[in-house]
């Protein structure tokens, strides 16, 4: 039996169906030697060392301070993982890792793996998944704990990542009839959420919510994009700290998913509370479909949460609506930001 690939047999009625096969079981059970691959190659810069014209295993290891061995036997299984081509003895990039892996690129995002491959969340999905599958979610506060460092790295890291939907939110947010003047972002990570609708509307003023050392990442973002004296922080839990009143739009984006519908209705009647007679609610949030399989990445990321959360999960529409009623809102309106997985929740 191959462990390459699926053979093919006509069942009793002419279709083909697959054998049976392991495939599947041995492929997901080694990811970790995925992540391992492609964390190597963004730190060492392979892929940057290619883009400038390293184009074999001896050039690449020279570049990158490299074994040839390692550097010859890692970019061959780049390869085979489809981030690089091989023609004879010579490496080349494909076009996604060009766009998206050469640092030179101004769409990089190569250093999201010190997040999303972190030694804190490896920890937290791989050491024991039995132990967070029989609770029902992470055993203890996870990444939720107060003043989790994480939150710095996330900060950091993901801005590539989140920069596309910060920048649609943004958009969207300057077209509406009457444009915010008082913005509240509420857990603010890096920034740019309110960074992108300061710059957008040169009259608005922002405030970031998070842990002091997150705010000083968002807080030095603001200045280096020149909107800094619109920009402050207030310090502390989204549950527990004062936020402020009279605010023209309160925006939760990539939060809700954190907690379970009740954690949610708490933040969201506390935002409600915040509001100007005329402000509004927005949430950026990945949102699954009722069956709770599709679309992919949406239905995935509830195993992420289980694993790294107490009670989080990604929302189907009919929760976002039971959770809207619940924080006292009519509704929720929600609309996709498409090539993203992400879409926008704007409670009413």
């Amino acid at each position: 039996m191959s462990l390459a690939r699926d053979i093919q047999t006509p069942d009793s009625k002419g279709v083909s169906n697959p054998d049976p096969s392991p495939d599947l079981f041995i492929d997901t059970l080694m990811g970790y030697q995925k992540t391992a691959g492609v964390k190597a190659a963004v730190q060492l810069g392979f892929f940057g060392a290619i883009a400038d014209g390293a184009n074999t295993a001896a050039r690449i290891a020279a570049a990158t301070g490299s074994d040839e061995r390692g550097a010859a036997i890692l970019c061959d299984y780049l390869v085979v993982l489809g981030f690089l081509h091989k023609a004879g003895d010579l490496y080349s990039l494909t076009p996604s890792s060009a766009v998206f892996l050469d640092p030179g690129s101004p769409a990089f995002f190569g250093g999201v793996v010190d997040f999303l491959a972190s030694p804190e969340f490896i920890r937290l999905v791989l050491d024991d998944p039995a132990a967070y599958v029989r609770n029902g979610g992470a055993i203890g506060l996870a990444n939720l704990a107060p003043d989790n460092p994480v939150w710095v790295v996330f900060a950091k890291a993901m801005v590539p990542l989140s920069m596309p939907g910060a920048k649609a939110v943004a958009a969207r947010v300057a077209a509406l009839p009457n444009p915010p003047r008082k913005v509240l972002d509420v857990s603010a990570g890096h920034g740019y959420f309110g960074i992108e609708i300061a710059k957008a509307l040169p009259e608005a003023e922002v405030v970031g919510v998070d842990w002091r050392s997150v705010l000083d990442v968002a807080e030095s973002n603001a200045a280096a994009a020149g909107v800094g004296a619109r920009y402050r922080g207030v310090v502390g839990s989204a549950f527990d700290v004062d936020w402020g009143q009279d605010f023209d739009l309160v925006m939760v984006p990539g939060f809700l998913h954190h907690f379970n519908q009740a954690g949610g209705a708490v933040l969201l009647e506390k935002a409600r509370r915040s509001l100007s007679p005329q402000g509004r609610v927005l949430a950026t949030e990945f949102i699954v479909d009722e069956d709770r399989l599709s679309p992919p990445w949406p239905a995935a990321f509830s195993f992420l949460m289980l694993a790294t959360t107490p009670t989080g999960h990604a929302y189907s529409a009919r929760q976002v609506a039971d959770l809207a009623r619940a924080a006292g809102f009519a509704g929720v309106d929600i609309e996709p930001l498409p090539p993203s997985p992400h879409s926008i929740l704007w409670f009413r």
